[in-house]
């Protein structure tokens, strides 16, 4: 089990995990309110890394992430990640009419 301390490394070494066993690999998170801490833990049974943090502002990297291992399990392991961010544009929809009594 190692705990890492940069960001980009614990991303980089996560995709090249999964990209090796994407059968196998598994994705946890962990986050203990008491504490305010948060554990990332990306695991295939032989290889475990972790990262742990107690940022608040962390939360955003952890949804880009999320979004690349989404990304990765739809379109396959081969897929390309650099375009993956942390929000996604949503298209604007129209407003919604209710139901309620017009006035």
């Amino acid at each position: 089990m190692v705990y890492l301390t940069s960001w980009d490394d614990f991303v980089e070494r996560s995709v090249q995990l999964f990209r090796a066993d994407p059968e196998k690999t598994r994705y946890v998170m962990k986050y203990r309110h008491c504490d305010g801490k948060l554990v990332l833990k990306v695991t295939d049974d032989k290889e475990c890394i972790k990262f742990k943090t107690d940022q608040a502002q962390d939360a955003k990297k952890m949804e880009k992430l999320n979004n690349i291992f989404f990304t990765l399990m739809a379109r396959g392991p081969e897929a390309d990640i650099s375009e993956v961010s942390g929000k996604e544009h949503m298209e604007a929809q129209p407003a919604k009419k209710g139901r309620g009594r017009k006035q």
